[in-house]
């Protein structure tokens, strides 16, 4: 009966902190069931916690590879399918949509289930969909780029560049000249497929992010429960540092294939007359694709070999609990729901509980508050990092490819480091929730200080003849394509809608040599040089006929010299807010209750998934299309692919976007740390509870060993009594 009381009372929030019991696995065989002693022996070396580390690291580094080499194709995709870049945005938010459709249910019901195979079944997923992403390089036909050179690779005497008007030069005012030549990119339109090959990179990505599902919420929470306790942060670290690494390869691999023409193999290069720097080149965007799907098919190989569960460590098994409280903890209600949790259960039962787990999660105004700040910080990180790359490109003047090789070797092996630093120094200082709270705040408001100096590590804009320079040299951004047009080139046909940029011997870039005037040309391909161009124009000259070769002029010298600082100082602050990654993790860990770990983390993933991964690359993208200057033309018309943007309107538009949102995410933190605090006060009054029903239960299990030593003492009496009595009769 008194035992009874105490199990009564005893609070219900206060399960975490009694000894926790944990069912013995089935798959640890019995004699009955399972067969050698060495045959134990390896199924016990294989479900070893290592063994699991290596393999979900692994995991990782597959996703994360293919993730980053998906976000480093950005502007290729652009190019190679003619789309602006908030399509290309949907394509990237596409893996969140598909983590979407499933997550929540694999966190919930997956955490009851076979967690290695469900992992397994996810990697092969993942493969499949990669290979789908580059299905559409074998289906389409191969890459024409608009271009105003149609002379043969063997010609040396081309035709001139410059056709004979053959309109009045009146109309050039009051006709409409870009009507006057049609663009060149429309010619062989007619067996163009209209179907948008772009869908298929959708899909594939789609199929992609449900396979990835259930890597990260099933792996940690499965770390987390047969990990120590103090080494869960560090093993967590490890693999999120793993994680960090994947990336690396993967703008690695970027930046190879990038500098391989799309083509490769199916066309003579010697035809080719752009180079990786221009911005109508494509590279071998498929091949990465490939590659990766088979590393992230491999990955799925050791999960099928994993088992269910792993050996418990003794600071979570039983051999902390007395006998006496082994067998009170087993048969108190308060820890049925635990070891219900880890058995199979049907699932009608389970979907009945799922809405009222969800409510008593969301109910946690901690991990409510924490969501909210993380869906605001991720937003302007994942807008940041999809378009560094193409910022990169276009702010600094650097090739797709450079720009992919600087973020794989620079930019990403600091995250790494930073992620690492921050989950070894947490180990080492022993931090609390509040702590670890703290640190994270701190790294991410010194990261957002630094970043701040970005916005003075400014370019000029390319000079562009018509575009952001016009003919008579003055000063000037123009967004209107008659502006292309001036009485240097009334007496040829162009098309104002072509993207064909030559560099004139003055320095100044021009559109396309019909543009720039020019009359002739001699040698092909690369090495076409054009003669007698009326429109480039020494410096202090009226007139005159200088040369003009391919290709755009080379960057400004302000870039040049700017462009060492930025790369230093995007080293530094990314290797500081990232320190305070893992710390913050664990915040989201330790401030729930152990049953409800993997939905906290199953919904936290699929919230920002849904809120940050997805709108933010389309609505960056929206914004950053707002600052183009010129847009390419689609073979068929239309409009295609930007071919130069505004330099200042997009540095601030994507650097004011996102220190905006990060400043958002900084008020809520305040209201955060106030919840966090209530909340580990309300924590240490449970265990204060804790610890007086422990020794109430101790003084109990003490008096029942004293009642019981007294039955037997006044049992072992009267029968002494009885026996003396009929010895005496006797």
């Amino acid at each position: 009966m008194p035992r009874n009381f105490i199990r009564g009372t005893l609070p219900k929030e206060n399960e975490s902190h009694l000894c926790r019991m944990e069912p013995v696995a089935k798959e640890r065989g019995t004699t009955e069931n399972g067969g050698s002693s060495s045959t134990r022996e390896q199924r016990s070396s294989c479900a070893s916690l290592k063994m699991f580390l290596v393999a979900l690291s692994f995991a990782y580094f597959a996703k994360a590879l293919s993730g980053s080499y998906m976000k480093s194709t950005i502007t290729q995709l652009e190019r190679r399918f003619d789309i602006p870049s908030y399509l290309t945005g949907v394509i990237d938010g596409s893996f969140e949509i598909g983590n979407l459709l499933v997550i929540a249910f694999v966190s919930y019901f997956g955490a009851k289930l076979h967690r290695p195979k469900i992992i397994a079944m996810g990697c092969v997923l993942m493969a499949v969909g990669t290979f789908i992403i580059a299905l559409p390089h074998f289906l389409i036909g191969r890459y024409k780029f608009e271009t105003s050179i149609r002379s043969s690779v063997n010609s040396t005497n081309n035709l001139s560049p410059c056709p004979a008007r053959l309109l009045s030069p009146s109309a050039l005012a009051s006709g409409d000249p870009l009507s006057e030549a049609p663009s060149t990119g429309t010619v062989g339109c007619e067996g163009e497929s209209n179907l948008s090959m772009w869908i298929y990179v959708f899909l594939g990505n789609v199929l992609r992010g449900i396979g990835e599902t259930p890597v990260q919420p099933l792996g940690i929470s499965y770390i987390d429960d047969f990990a120590r306790e103090e080494n869960a942060a560090f093993y967590i670290g490890c693999v999120q540092t793993i994680a960090v690494i994947g990336p690396v390869f993967g703008y690695l691999l970027g930046s190879l294939c990038a500098k391989i023409y799309v083509d490769i193999g199916f066309v003579n290069m010697e035809s080719i007359t752009i180079s990786p720097g221009d911005a109508r080149w494509v590279g071998a965007w498929w091949l990465g694709y490939l590659i990766a799907g088979v590393i992230t098919l491999l990955s799925a190989i050791p999960f099928w070999f994993l088992p269910r569960s792993l050996p418990i460590p003794s600071d979570r098994g039983p051999a902390q609990c007395t006998p006496e409280r082994t067998s009170f903890l087993k048969d108190s209600p308060l820890l049925e729901h635990k070891y219900q949790a880890d058995e199979p259960a049907g699932f009608l039962e389970m979907a009945k509980d799922f809405i009222p787990t969800l409510k008593t999660l969301l109910g946690n105004p901690v991990y409510f508050i924490y969501l909210c700040v993380t869906i605001i910080q991720l937003n302007s990180l994942i807008g940041m990092v999809t378009y560094k790359p193409k910022y990169i490109e276009q702010h600094y003047g650097q090739s797709a490819s450079k720009a992919n090789f600087l973020m794989g070797t620079i930019n990403i092996p600091a995250v790494a480091l930073g992620i690492f630093t921050g989950g070894l120094l947490m180990k080492r200082l022993k931090l609390s929730i509040m702590g670890a709270a703290k640190f994270a705040f701190g790294t991410s408001l010194i990261g957002y200080f630094l970043s701040l100096f970005f916005f003075v590590m400014s370019c000029e804009n390319v000079k562009v003849a018509g575009i952001t320079l016009p003919y008579n040299r003055l000063d000037g951004v123009s967004y209107e394509e008659r502006s292309v047009f001036s009485a240097c080139n009334s007496d040829c046909v162009c098309s104002g809608r072509d993207w064909d940029p030559v560099c004139g011997e003055n320095g100044i870039t021009y559109v396309s040599p019909c543009l720039a005037g020019c009359q002739t040309s001699t040698g092909s391909g690369k090495n076409t040089v054009f003669s007698n161009c009326s429109c480039v124009v020494a410096a202090g000259l009226s007139s005159g006929n200088l040369t003009a070769s391919v290709g755009h002029c080379p960057h400004r010298d302000d870039c040049d010299r700017v462009f060492p600082y930025f790369l230093a100082l995007s080293v530094i602050t990314s290797f500081i807010i990232s320190l305070g990654g893992t710390p913050g993790y664990m915040v989201l860990i330790r401030c729930i209750k152990p049953q409800l770990k993997s939905l906290a983390l199953g919904f936290h993933t699929l919230s920002t998934r849904t809120l940050a991964g997805i709108p933010a690359p389309i609505y960056f993208g929206a914004i950053i299309d707002t600052t183009c200057l010129k847009w390419g033309q689609k073979r068929c018309g239309g409009r295609g692919a930007c071919r130069i943007y505004n330099t200042t309107a997009y540095r601030i538009a994507y650097l004011g976007l996102t220190m905006g949102l990060r400043t958002v995410s900084f008020l809520l933190c305040i209201l955060g740390f106030v919840l966090l605090k209530q909340h580990l006060q309300r924590e240490e009054c449970s265990t204060h509870r804790v610890a007086n029903g422990g020794a109430e239960l101790e003084a109990l299990r003490k008096e029942e060993v004293l009642a019981s030593n007294s039955d037997q003492s006044l049992q072992t009496s009267t029968t002494d009594y009885n026996s003396t009595e009929r010895e005496t009769r006797l």
